[in-house]
Formats: structure tokens, C-alpha cells, sequence
């Protein structure tokens, strides 16, 4: 039983904000490239980014300024370049768009953050960026995150949003969240963009612990390729809108705030995996049995990237073994006759012993979910116990098609 409900709209739902998306000329297919998302009042600003040792100038933009305000009021997202890569004329681009959208919105350029995602090496395209920023700033609307979700994608399928409610203290709480990512999805903090809304007031410190965490459990845990970006961004504004008492210390307000904040990001980080370039189903690993949370996710997460388990699934091949592979080189230490497997109602293996099953039963389960893609019940879903530890974790992936490579092979060209 959850304490929130799923509404209507994406970013926007929560009170404060707007947000909108436009054409701007920076891909060269004349898709939507330019979004933005603005808060009426200040708000406190938390964020996680790639580990990566090459990272996009955005990145490093946003990471000095969260830790010199950890406030801002609006984020300027481009799609089709990702300024990574570019040295100190992508530094300078950064500071353009900032200054340049700061003096559309009438703000500071320190109340800006900014995100970016396309073609790694290649800088902004500056001038149609700028022109474009009156008409963006123009079309800020309550009704703008549906337009704003569209015009942050690439590879992507399908645009991903979420709005969630919860009450606290007896009034509505609102949080919504929009993400982009198809390929290079491995991340190791969030993965490619997402950004999170919610109108509840909460301390700076108290928001960047609950983001982690939350990041942690669910961006952290999902693989498309076992790449990771030079650009991941996820970005979380709380504006403090809903005038509910302000969240400054753990306690039952924060707990319940923080399980809406995982849920959003549980919501995006598997609408990612869904949409992995070339993906027929989305990959759901379930690990029990671990000595801690962090062992059984770490399990997880190595069977769900293993691209000999993708592959045997794309087959519809119930091949235990590339399972049981994966998880023993996955660096945790656990007793091999306490091994058990099970995908969907199948159960392969029990302390450590294969068990006969119904091999075209357990194909036709694989062959079915995939007949489902991008519908509910299109999850294959993989359940690993390790033994009688406390530790529990779960992943999310997807299977690794022919069309993966050929979407990769042809990006830039």
C-alpha cells in the first residue's frame, strides 16, 4: 500500500512551476531541442552527475553551482549536441546560455542549471540556441511538460514523464519528474537526464541526502550497454509551493517525502530500461538473500548488464547458466549451494541444483513479454537468492536486439 496516487501532468503538476519545450534548429531532424523548466519562487536545487573523468560542460557548470547556492529557479535543457568534450569554448557556451536565458527570465545567472545530450565532441549550436530563447521563455505555461519531455530526447522511443500526490500534515504534496535516456546507460549515479519537481519546502542538505539515496536505488540499477555518459544529470527542485510545514529533520515527513521521490525515480529509471535502443522487453532483476542491500544490488545489476543474459533472452532462450554466471563474478561473496533462479513462474535452479522445467513453457513466457513491449506486462522477470542475508535489491535492464548495434553503428552518419 502506497501513500501517494499517480495525476495528471509531469513537472508541472507540482505548484510553482512551468515548463515548456521548442523547435530550435539544434538537431538536424527539426525535432523539438530546447526545453525549459522554471519555478515561480525560489527553490532549493540538489544534484547528482556522472563519475565519468570526461564530462560535458554543463556538468561541471551545475556541480559549481549547487555547491556555491544550492538554489536555483529554472533549468535550461539543449538536445542534439552534448558539449562534451569541447574545452574551454564549450566551458564558454555554458556561461552563454546561462547568462543568455537568465536575462530572458529576468533572473540571475546564478539562478540557472543547466543540462545538455546529443552528439558527444560537439559544441552547441550558439546561435540558434540564443535566438530561440525569447520564444522558450514565451511559452512557459502550466501546461508545458509534456512539450518540455519531448524536446530533451534523442534515440528515445517514446517521451517518459511521471506526477505523483501524497499529504502531508494534511495538505497535498506534489511531485513530478521527466527523463531522457535510450543508449549509453550504465550509469553510475543517474543515468543521461532526468529532472524531478516538487512543491514541498525541505532542507538543501536534507534534499541532496534524500536524492542519493534515492538515485541510488533506482537510476544507479538500470543498464542499456554498460556505457556510461559523459553528461548523466539528475536534477531535483523543491519550491516549497504547497505551504506545507518545511521537511528539515528525519521524521515521518521525510520518510514519506523521500518514498514519492523514490517512486519517481523507480518510475523513470525503468521507463529508461524499457526504451533501451533496440529493446524488446524491459529486464526486471530481483535479488534476495545478500548480506546487505548494497551485495544484492551490485548482484543485480551485473546480471541485468550481462549482454550473454540480454542476448539469451532476445533469443526467448531460458539459459539459467548465463544467470548463474553472472551472478557469481559479480564480486559478492555468497555459498554456491544457496543459489536459487527463478524467471517468472519458472524455477530453474534451487540450492545450487538445477531443476528440471519446462523449457518451451519458460520460451513461451520469454516470447510473450516481449509481445508486450512498452505495455505492462512486457517485464521478464528474474528472482536470484543468495542465501538468508537481509540484504534485497533490484535492477532493471533490457535485451540486447540486432537493431541495438544498427542504431549504434549508424548514430553519427
Amino acid at each position: 500500500m502506497t501513500d501517494w496516487q499517480i495525476i495528471d501532468g509531469s513537472i508541472t503538476a507540482p505548484q510553482g512551476f512551468q515548463a515548456a519545450g521548442i523547435t530550435a534548429g539544434l538537431k538536424p531532424s527539426g525535432a523539438p531541442d530546447l526545453a525549459l523548466i522554471y519555478s515561480e519562487a525560489d527553490a532549493i536545487a540538489a544534484g547528482v552527475f556522472t563519475t565519468s573523468q570526461v564530462r560535458a560542460a554543463c556538468v561541471d557548470y551545475c556541480r559549481r553551482r549547487l555547491q556555491h547556492k544550492g538554489r536555483a529557479r529554472a533549468i535550461l535543457v539543449n538536445a542534439g549536441q552534448a558539449n562534451a568534450g569541447t574545452g574551454a569554448q564549450g566551458e564558454a557556451d555554458a556561461q552563454d546560455c546561462a547568462q543568455g536565458i537568465a536575462q530572458a527570465l529576468n533572473l540571475s545567472p546564478e539562478d540557472i542549471l543547466l543540462a545538455s545530450t546529443g552528439v558527444i565532441g560537439q559544441r552547441i549550436k550558439m546561435d540558434a540556441l540564443k535566438a530561440a530563447l525569447p520564444e522558450l521563455a514565451a511559452a512557459l505555461s502550466a501546461e508545458g511538460g509534456d512539450a518540455a519531455a519531448r524536446s530533451i530526447i534523442t534515440t528515445d522511443l517514446v517521451p517518459k514523464t511521471i506526477a505523483l500526490e501524497t499529504q502531508i500534515d494534511g495538505r497535498p504534496v506534489r511531485m513530478g519528474g521527466i527523463a531522457k535516456g535510450s543508449g549509453m546507460i550504465h550509469p553510475n549515479m543517474a543515468t543521461m537526464l532526468a529532472f524531478i519537481t516538487c512543491d514541498a519546502a525541505v532542507s538543501t542538505a536534507l534534499w541532496q541526502q534524500m536524492l542519493a539515496r534515492a538515485c541510488a536505488k533506482t537510476f544507479n540499477q538500470i543498464t542499456v550497454d554498460g556505457d556510461t555518459s559523459t553528461n548523466d544529470s539528475l536534477i531535483a527542485l523543491a519550491n516549497g509551493q504547497s505551504r506545507t510545514p518545511a521537511v528539515t529533520e528525519p521524521g515521518p515527513g521525510a520518510d514519506k517525502l523521500e518514498a514519492m521521490l523514490t517512486a519517481v525515480c523507480e518510475y523513470l529509471a525503468k521507463a529508461i530500461a524499457r526504451d533501451g535502443e533496440g529493446a524488446t522487453c524491459l529486464i526486471e532483476v530481483q535479488v534476495t538473500g545478500a548480506r546487505d542491500d548494497d551485495g544484492a544490488r551490485l548482484i543485480a545489476r551485473t546480471i541485468a548488464g550481462s549482454s550473454l543474459v540480454k542476448s539469451a533472452i532476445f533469443g526467448r532462450d531460458p539459459n539459467w547458466g548465463r544467470i548463474a554466471g553472472a551472478a557469481g563474478r559479480a564480486g559478492v561473496v555468497f555459498q554456491q549451494e544457496d543459489l536459487q533462479i527463478q524467471l517468472g513462474p519458472f524455477v530453474l535452479m534451487e540450492r545450487g541444483q538445477p531443476l528440471p522445467f519446462d523449457r518451451q513453457g519458460a520460451s513461451n513466457y520469454l516470447k510473450a513479454r516481449a509481445q508486450g513491449a512498452y505495455l505492462e506486462d512486457d517485464t521478464v522477470l528474474i528472482s536470484v537468492g543468495v542465501g538468508n542475508g537481509a540484504g534485497r535489491g533490484a535492477a532493471w535492464g533490457c535485451d540486447l536486439s540486432y537493431d541495438y548495434v544498427r542504431i549504434n553503428a549508424e548514430y553519427t552518419t
